[in-house]
């Protein structure tokens, strides 16, 4: 009877600490692969990691560019025609 009740604590045990491995395994590849892009993420778990300046200083470069730039956006069929009669 003991050994009964041993086995079934045993195969309890043993099943959650798989649970619990498989579950810590695909956080890490989930944060690895998509989560550790997001700075929200970075900051509320405290990683300080190298990615944290690379991306500062990605970001900074992308807002220097689009300043640099102008915007140009598409003029709609009005704006063209509109355009069309004032240089006629």
């Amino acid at each position: 009877m003991w050994q009964s009740v041993g086995l079934t604590l045993l195969v309890i045990v043993a099943t959650l600490a798989c649970v619990l491995l498989f579950m810590l395994f695909g956080w890490y590849v989930v944060w690895q692969l998509f989560l550790s892009k997001f700075k929200f993420l970075r900051e509320l778990l405290g990683d300080t990691g190298s990615q944290h300046g690379d991306i500062e200083e990605s970001e900074k470069d992308t807002e220097r560019e689009m300043l640099s730039t102008p915007r140009h956006r598409p003029k709609s069929a009005r704006q063209r025609k509109l355009l069309t009669e004032e240089t006629t």
